[in-house]
């Protein structure tokens, strides 16, 4: 059964969708078979493999209840190893449709099921909120990770998130384990930057990843090419730092 990895972070603009792109297809150069699924109504994950228009559905036509197998939406990428599961903006209206049903943190998790012998490492990339969708992401996921970015305001909310994260414990989720915090967007030129990090350190102590993500201008451009960092951009410091990373998580979750 594969590893899920839920990313999350409810503060926007600290890296996350870069992180589930780029890690994913670290997995996939591994060797491994890994999805990614786009649990964002901004579809950012989406539309870096794919052109809205190819997507016919999305996993909003799982999650709404309309019996649609999770294995109809998987879509293969041109990156060997990895496929998608993408999302639309159709899935902003989920929250609200879900209001009241008795199964709502639980639809994601028994879709995925049937799927999860098929791969090695899923990726659950999020929305900026700790809304039912986040939620559906934390009890499917045996893993979570915390994109954290090195700048004023780094660990606000944290402590919401990781509430939320003895929340699911508690209940719908026990085994769910905190991966790790990754620092992102740091720029090593800066006092600010580095004062983060000894912060971070500090808080998380072990669960700090010892890979740091760098401010990369290769990373902003590759989505826009719909290109992942190793294929737009081999030899750039992104492509080793997530390379780096992918190193990393897979050596935590094989402990």
């Amino acid at each position: 059964m594969a590893t899920v990895i839920a990313i999350a972070n409810q503060k926007g603009g600290v890296g996350k969708t870069t992180t589930a792109i780029n890690l994913a297809a670290a997995f996939a150069q591994k060797k491994k078979r890994t999805l990614l699924i786009d649990l964002d109504p901004q579809a950012n994950s989406t539309m870096t493999f794919f052109a809205l228009e190819e997507v016919s559905h999305s996993v909003y036509d799982v999650l709404a209840d309309h019996q649609l197998p999770f294995a109809e939406i998987i879509k293969p990428t041109k990156c060997a190893n990895l496929c998608v599961v993408p999302s639309k903006i159709s899935l902003a209206k989920l929250e609200a449709n879900l209001v009241g049903q008795f199964d709502a943190p639980f639809r994601l998790k028994d879709a995925l099921t049937p799927v999860r012998k098929d791969f090695d490492i899923i990726l659950i990339d999020t929305p900026p909120t700790l809304g039912i969708m986040t939620v559906n992401a934390l009890v499917a996921a045996t893993h979570l990770l915390v994109p954290i970015q090195a700048g004023y305001y780094a660990l606000e909310g944290t402590d919401d998130l990781l509430e939320t994260l003895e929340r699911v414990r508690a209940r719908p989720n026990p085994d769910l384990q905190l991966l790790g915090i990754v620092i992102t967007l740091f720029d090593k030129r800066t006092n600010l930057a580095r004062d983060i990090q000894k912060q971070v350190n500090q808080v998380f102590g072990e669960k700090v990843f010892k890979t740091v993500i760098g401010k990369n201008v290769r990373l902003e451009e590759s989505p826009a090419y719909k290109e992942t960092i190793f294929t737009y951009a081999p030899d750039s410091s992104g492509a080793e730092e997530y390379g780096k990373l992918a190193k990393e998580v897979l050596h935590r979750v094989t402990q």
